[in-house]
């Protein structure tokens, strides 16, 4: 606050000030040095609302207004619907935050001017605190074997924490490296951004969580595909080679992984137990989840059954007390018909902007980032809402020094 205060905000300083706190969220709430569990998402969004009290918003933002006042009456559903003995307080809170985090964090971006500069500052400020994270699962983690109890999600390898958090985490720190990789060019930066990729990804890897991982892979394909098909010849020709190294260097990485875990790894991506059985159910009970969400969308599709009502209602029907891992369905089915409205303004917005925005190289890979994320982790951690929030900045083009030519003497003459 101090930092942002004494230069009134006028380089977006609220933007690394939150960015800090997407990316040390996991380290704060896995070493209990956050002030209370949601501490990431409230610091994302206050700063993002002081950064408005200086530099105000667009006019362009209204569809995300819109979003937010959408989420308001399944508050209304939630009053009437939960159970007496809910804390309605917690309830609505756990539901909206993130939600709520995304619609100021769109509204505080969208259309704000920012050079490609300022974008990888930012990106450095939210890995910075990743490789803390990193580096802490290396220290205050047991030996791996040790901590192999199957092919599940693995706690214990995940410093004590929720692996899907951790995985998550990771795979923005690995996809923002990969970024690095083709973005600076300083020989030195890369090598140790490189590093940084491998240790990262093997930590990523052996929380036993698939869902961060993919996302990260997937996120970095979009960018070098986008930077592929918009580069000329000589700069496809620079692309090639450091995509050969990091292919390679991920594979060995994978190599050293698997043997560490003794071939559990393997099995855990093919979708096999401990023993080799394939199992049946790809998304680990996550189909479940989708289909009792879908159905209360069908009981109730123009109200929804409220905020925080669908742990309740999957309990009521299954006898199974689960929080859901995808945001979609969730808002399908606490929202109704509310809710779709809301996923067709967080979907359709973006992808009209882009039209406007086709030279930046980080607004489709930054979209993927944040949709597969609410599909396997929801809205749990403030990562998703932030990124998509950097999807809709407006990147300004990099000027390109004019060349300087020689010139002969009878030109100067």
């Amino acid at each position: 606050m101090i930092y942002i205060l004494a230069k009134g905000n006028r380089n977006n300083e609220v933007l690394y000030a939150a960015a800090y706190f997407t990316g040390a969220e996991v380290f704060f709430r896995m070493t209990g040095g956050a002030l209370f569990y949601e501490t990431g998402k409230y610091a994302v969004i206050f700063f993002l609302l002081v950064g408005m009290f200086y530099r105000g918003t667009s006019l362009r933002s209204i569809p995300y207004w819109v979003y937010l006042f959408i989420l308001v009456p399944g508050i209304l559903f939630s009053a009437i619907n939960l159970n007496y003995e809910s804390n309605f307080r917690t309830a609505i809170i756990f539901n909206l935050s993130g939600p709520f985090c995304l619609g100021i964090a769109a509204i505080y971006m969208y259309y704000r001017r920012v050079s490609a500069e300022e974008l990888r500052r930012i990106f450095l400020v939210m890995l910075l605190p990743i490789v803390t994270t990193m580096v802490y699962l290396f220290l205050y983690t047991p030996n791996i074997r040790d901590a192999l109890n199957g092919t599940e999600s693995n706690f214990q390898t995940s410093g004590g924490f929720g692996p899907n958090q951790v995985a998550t985490i990771l795979g923005l720190g690995m996809f923002i490296l990969i970024t690095r990789l083709f973005t600076i060019r300083d020989r030195l930066v890369n090598i140790i951004d490189l590093v940084i990729l491998f240790f990262m990804s093997y930590r990523a890897i052996v929380t036993f969580s698939r869902g961060g991982v993919i996302t990260a892979g997937a996120c970095a394909v979009f960018f070098l595909i986008f930077l592929y098909v918009t580069s000329n010849s000589r700069n496809r020709a620079r692309l090639l080679p450091k995509v050969g190294i990091i292919v390679f260097g991920l594979m060995l990485t994978w190599l050293f992984t698997s043997i560490q875990t003794t071939g559990l790894i393997d099995y855990r991506y093919t979708n096999r137990d401990a023993a080799g059985r394939l199992k049946r159910d790809i998304t680990t009970g996550r189909s479940d989840l989708i289909s009792s969400e879908l159905e209360a969308f069908y009981e109730k599709p123009l109200t929804g059954i409220g905020v925080g009502k669908i742990k309740e209602y999957r309990f009521e029907q299954s006898g199974t007390l689960a929080a859901t891992h995808n945001e979609v369905s969730r808002l399908l089915s606490e929202h109704g018909v509310l809710g779709l409205a809301a996923l067709m303004l967080l979907f359709l917005t973006p992808l009209f902007y882009w039209f406007r925005q086709r030279h930046n190289p980080y607004l489709i890979a930054l979209f993927i980032f944040w949709f597969l994320t609410i599909n396997h982790s929801s809205m749990r951690l403030a990562a998703p809402a932030f990124i998509y929030g950097l999807s809709l900045l407006f990147v300004l083009n990099e000027k390109k020094k004019p060349r300087l030519h020689r010139q002969s003497p009878a030109q100067l003459g």
